[in-house]
């Protein structure tokens, strides 16, 4: 891994993190739980190429563009967002949340806003639902004419069969939408986006894909999702 210490000499604790992850001791690795809910994360910019690798599932890829990218420009802090996604998505989760814990410090209302909904998906991933709903609250807060926080905050609350507020966010999610949100959505476990386009079908009326997905995941490993998309299925 490069070494960052020279060049970001003015975020020392990001430095620590990032080498501590790639080459210290064994980070926490992100595991199911029993009352966790898969959820989405957010890329700040999703047209770099950085994240073209991080969609192809090119983890190692991703990270170094970022690290690049970082080395070149220390003072922009939407890409340590993404680098933390890219943790995310391999499991590092002490990695992630220290980075993102930068990001919201010391970075723009916008990117603050990414971090916080990557937080609350950490937190949603490893079972803890009310530090996770807290997170995407302020996510909303911070802006709630974008849609993530609302998209993040349907699938929160679904998982915990709180349907009539999922149905709320996610119409008020697709209603802010033009299409780019959800092209910057990556997902640490690939029940969250089923989970996602099971919602986005149902709320659009299309009965057959809704259904496909609920039936998919009413098998799931994570039982809060398979509990959903049972009470989906019963309320057919």
């Amino acid at each position: 891994m490069r070494n960052w210490s020279s060049r970001l000499g003015k975020f020392p604790l990001i430095a620590a993190v990032a080498l501590a992850a790639c080459g210290g001791a064994e980070p926490s690795r992100l595991a199911i739980r029993e009352d966790a809910a898969p959820a989405l994360a957010a890329l700040a910019s999703p047209a770099t190429a950085g994240a073209a690798l991080l969609f192809a599932g090119d983890l190692p890829g991703a990270r170094a563009a970022y690290e690049a990218e970082l080395s070149s420009r220390p003072d922009q802090l939407g890409p340590l967002n993404d680098l933390a996604v890219g943790y995310l998505l391999d499991g590092h989760v002490d990695a992630a949340r220290r980075l993102l814990d930068e990001v919201v410090a010391s970075g723009t209302p916008r990117q603050q806003q990414a971090a916080l909904l990557n937080l609350g998906a950490l937190y949603a991933v490893e079972g803890h639902a009310v530090a996770a709903q807290a997170y995407l609250e302020a996510a909303r807060a911070l802006d709630a004419t974008r849609p993530e926080p609302h998209y993040a905050l349907a699938l929160l609350a679904d998982a915990r069969g709180e349907t009539a507020a999922a149905r709320a966010a996610l119409r008020e999610a697709v209603r802010l939408d033009d299409g780019s949100a959800r092209a910057a959505f990556a997902f640490p476990f690939r029940e969250g986006r089923r989970h996602l386009e099971g919602l986005l079908a149902e709320q659009a009326g299309d009965t057959a894909a809704a259904g496909a997905a609920w039936r998919e995941l009413s098998g799931a490993r994570f039982p809060a999702v398979a509990g959903a998309a049972q009470r989906h299925l019963l309320e057919r």
